[in-house]
């Protein structure tokens, strides 16, 4: 059965989130607010473009851009589209779906195209009235994979008109009201102003919507409690790692209410064995750890925790607990993203301050076009030696080539970061 959604929607105008459709002030620092939704429990963010120009347009594009750099969650684009080239740019920013402005005569010939070039499951259309949909039932099962619904009062209308999956935006609404929502059958989801209070706790309200009912994407455990292995103290210890680098953080002790909360509140608490008290991580420092995922050991009496980290997870201010070295033998590490990350710093460490005689430097310092020359005939090297039959010449020209690629992705300023979210998203 597929889950029902809770969608945030993020408004940029003039290359600054604000509060609303109508509403310009600056709501605040947009990659913060991106941030928040991508680790409270928000399945996906809406991003409307309200640009009035060409340039405001580039501008909040690019917005969109650095906001699905920060986010896992998906993204899903609209606003000011009037062409395929402005389709084009919201997925080269990122976006997994884009909205089209069924209000827009231009709507459907872009759907046409677009639809049929990236796929039908890549293109929504936003509507206010029913006309709409009594006018085009045929182009909206055509080309359509969602529909936002701007309107709630039209639903019951919706549901006698198409069996198309929309996605309804509230601005205010009781519990009762939201659970009535979800529980249309052709509803995906809810959005808008009533899911973007900040004061709404999305995983209790997750955790509700499922206790009556409402399939949602929420913890809910395939191992419970007495399925684990308890230690002399009646706890289970919990090593926690960064969810993206792997790096362990910290490790904690949970008992039996720690992880029913941690469940429910999506956020790690513990239980702590010298105040003899439940912790949530960060309710006092503001270092919140979100739930990524939970998995306990082949024995069951071991959590690994994979989260989300907010600052540093040490109280000492470290990013981890684990910083004192006891021994440590040299070895070549061959983990294939640490060892491109090591040589992308070691040159970024180069350019920031420069060793003579570097060719590192000497590259950086010839600029751009020696760089993209030197890329060129790397390129040619790699085709050259993958034609002839010796292996060990291909692995080493294809070393060379990722070795002047880097040095190109640090003159324009790209990270290995950014190019393997690229290559997720794929």
């Amino acid at each position: 059965m597929e889950y029902k959604i809770l969608a945030s929607t993020m408004y940029i105008k003039a290359g600054q989130a604000v509060k609303g459709l109508h509403d310009p002030t600056v709501a605040g620092d947009y990659r913060e607010i991106a941030k928040l939704y991508n680790d409270s429990g928000i399945d996906k963010i809406i991003i409307l473009d309200l640009s009035d120009t060409d340039e405001e347009h580039e501008k909040n594009v690019q917005v969109i851009g650095e906001i699905s750099k920060t986010v896992d969650i998906p993204i899903c684009g609209g606003g000011n589209i009037e062409r395929m080239a402005d389709v084009k740019k919201l997925f080269f920013a990122g976006c997994k779906q884009v909205i089209l402005n069924g209000d827009k005569a231009s709507a459907f010939e872009i759907a046409e195209d677009a639809s049929a070039r990236f796929g039908k499951e890549k293109i929504n259309v936003s509507i206010k009235n029913v006309d709409f949909l009594f006018k085009h039932q045929e182009e909206l099962r055509d080309h359509f994979h969602e529909i936002l619904v701007l309107n709630p009062d039209i639903l019951d209308a919706i549901d006698l008109i198409t069996d198309l999956q929309y996605v309804v935006t509230m601005q205010q609404a009781t519990f009762d009201e939201i659970v009535d929502a979800l529980s249309r059958e052709n509803i995906r989801g809810i959005s808008g102003p009533v899911i973007n209070d900040p004061g709404r706790d999305i995983m209790a309200l997750k955790t509700e919507l499922y206790k009556r009912g409402i399939n949602m994407d929420n913890f809910e455990p395939k191992l419970k409690w007495s399925d684990l292995k308890l230690n002399s103290d009646k706890l289970v210890p919990v090593i926690v790692q960064d969810y993206q680098t792997d790096e362990v953080l910290m490790l904690a002790y949970m008992n039996e209410e720690a992880f029913e909360k941690t469940l429910s509140i999506g956020k790690m608490t513990y239980y702590s064995r010298s105040r003899q008290e439940l912790w949530t991580k960060g309710e006092t420092s503001g270092h919140t750890q979100y739930v990524k995922a939970l998995t306990a050991d082949c024995d069951y009496d071991t959590i690994l925790a994979k989260v989300s980290q907010v600052g540093p997870a040490c109280h000492t201010g470290a990013r981890s607990c684990f910083f004192n070295e006891i021994v440590k033998k040299e070895y070549v590490e061959k983990n294939p993203l640490k060892v491109l990350e090591k040589l992308y710093k070691s040159i970024q460490a180069k350019k920031n301050d420069p060793e003579e005689r570097s060719y590192e430097n000497y590259m950086l310092e010839q600029g751009l076009d020696q760089i993209l020359k030197k890329c060129g005939e790397e390129s040619a090297e790699v085709i050259i030696a993958a034609k002839n039959a010796d292996s060990d010449a291909l692995r080493h020209e294809m070393a060379d080539f990722l070795f002047h690629l880097m040095l190109l992705m640090i003159e324009k300023d790209v990270t290995w970061e950014e190019i393997t979210r690229e290559l997720a998203q794929r």
